[in-house]
């Protein structure tokens, strides 16, 4: 394990020349670490269009942590549109990925990484996959990856004394949750930003959300001739 952590850097270049950076810091337990500001506003609270089956206390935080945590990322695009082109470049300490794409592409890549590992109980299902981040992932991949991921959790539990789900029967359940997060942090966006750039990029993980759920109701077809 990395005692101090892991850095993502994102580059956002766009065709004028106008460049966005951002630094995602993670702790050990990859949990992002927010050196901007805590202060937050009236979208970011926690009674603001809450998630219903956010678990979240009042005396734990005033403020949803993903939504304070997403807070520059949508200010900072809150003027562009989702189809404006760019080069997204993504360097951490082991490779640098880059693609050129559009704006919500962009964005549904680093708001992955921050929402998973913002503290939302809901999406810490997510969090271990943050720490081996894949940039630009595609849907096979994130499939992949998550059912990995989830498996991986359940050997852990079993170790711990815990019940295991090798079957994946709860992972769906799981799964309705991140969606009901993303479908409520789309909510709080469209009362923070005027352009389609943000809520595009939520509406892309949702519907990667969406995807898992079923794959998993087919028993994992789509993977299948990978271990035939």
């Amino acid at each position: 394990m990395d005692a101090t952590g892991k850095t993502y850097v994102y580059h956002f270049l766009f065709p004028d020349g106008t460049r966005k950076d951002f630094h995602i810091g993670l702790t050990p337990s990859a949990h992002y670490r927010n050196t901007g500001s805590r202060e937050g506003s009236e979208w970011t609270l926690l009674t603001h269009n809450r998630c219903p089956n956010c678990k979240l206390q009042g005396d734990e935080s005033t403020h949803c942590p993903v939504a304070l945590n997403i807070a520059g990322l949508v200010t900072s695009f809150q003027d562009m549109a989702s189809y404006d082109r760019c080069t997204v470049t993504c360097i951490c300490a082991t490779r640098q990925v880059s693609k050129e794409t559009d704006v919500q592409n962009g964005l549904r890549s680093i708001m992955g990484i921050i929402m998973a590992t913002s503290g939302c109980p809901a999406l810490d299902i997510l969090r271990p996959m943050a720490w081996f981040h894949l940039p630009f992932a595609s849907i096979d991949e994130t499939l992949f990856r998550a059912t990995s991921t989830y498996l991986l959790r359940q050997y852990f539990n079993a170790q711990s004394g815990s019940d295991p789900d090798f079957s994946l029967a709860k992972i769906k359940e799981h799964y309705v949750c991140v969606e009901q997060v993303n479908q409520w942090m789309l909510k709080r966006i469209r009362h923070a930003s005027d352009v389609d750039a943000d809520r595009n990029a939520i509406i892309i993980l949702d519907n990667l959300a969406r995807i898992l759920g079923m794959e998993v109701g087919t028993g994992l077809a789509s993977l299948r001739h990978l271990f035939c």
